[in-house]
């Protein structure tokens, strides 16, 4: 027989349910907006999030000197100050003379931009310590030695797949899969629009530090990045590696350089 207090305890029952399906379905569009139009969509940048790093301190400007050429390279940067200021950063000198030929030109083609040459040392040690991992040796004409600095190969096992093409391997020597390369690891695709001749050598090649410094320094000044500013320059470096701890990791490498050199 059914009492009046179980007809309320069913009545109560079904309400408590009816309302969990109400919330499990709204939960389940949740979840579906989240996964259809957040960042789990593959390539969608623009829903990139990350937190501003405090730009590094702004440095005086790179000491510089007439054009002249050393072994068949074009040199901007006054060599004393690069022997003096590499001493103090600890940067391999051939390296600082990259980033600031880098610095040097950046200033005259995009004004605007702020470009300091420690930044480029920050990412610079980042990727590759100043090309210089694993044991290598960064040689006066920006290669290192003895082997190239290569990306692991996108195959799809830890990062994108990546097919290399005739044009790609010839900078790392696989036919099959793409690599990052150089000292500031740029990719094929990336090379073909921002690959530049740093050093005057009539080449532009991503496995020597100064064609790689100047193109890093032309990719961060693109889109009319300030890197004055915080966010201007956090924008910038985030556009070079779509990564929060990367470009926290860069302002701090490049504010240590920047205060080892005063």
């Amino acid at each position: 027989m059914t009492t009046e207090a179980d007809a309320a305890r069913d009545h109560t029952l079904r309400v408590v349910l009816a309302a969990l399906l109400v919330v499990g379905v709204l939960l389940g569009l949740v979840v579906f907006a989240v996964l259809r139009f957040g960042g789990g969509v593959a390539g969608a940048e623009s829903f990139t999030t990350y937190q501003p790093a405090p730009a590094p301190a702004a440095l005086p400007p790179v000491r510089t000197q007439e054009p002249s050429r050393s072994a068949n390279r074009q040199v901007l940067v006054d060599p004393a100050w690069v022997s003096t200021v590499a001493a103090k950063a600890g940067i391999p000198a051939p390296a600082l003379r990259a980033y600031a030929d880098s610095e040097i030109r950046l200033s005259r083609e995009k004004p605007g931009c702020h470009l300091g040459w420690n930044t480029l040392a920050g990412i610079g040690w980042i990727e590759s310590q100043h090309g210089t991992l694993g044991g290598r040796t960064l040689r006066e004409d920006g290669y290192s030695l003895p082997t190239t600095i290569l990306g692991p190969a996108l195959d799809g096992q830890r990062f994108a797949a990546i097919r290399s093409t005739p044009s790609s391997a010839r900078w790392h020597g696989d036919t099959v899969w793409e690599h990052a390369v150089g000292p500031l690891q740029f990719l094929s695709s990336t090379w073909d629009r921002w690959g530049a001749d740093g050093d005057g050598d009539g080449k532009a090649d991503p496995r020597d530090l100064d064609d790689a410094a100047l193109a890093a320094g032309r990719y961060l000044c693109a889109d009319a990045h300030d890197l004055a500013t915080d966010a201007g320059w956090s924008r910038a470096v985030h556009s070079y590696n779509h990564d929060d701890q990367y470009v926290v990791n860069v302002a701090g490498a490049a504010s240590s350089y920047a205060s080892r050199a005063r």
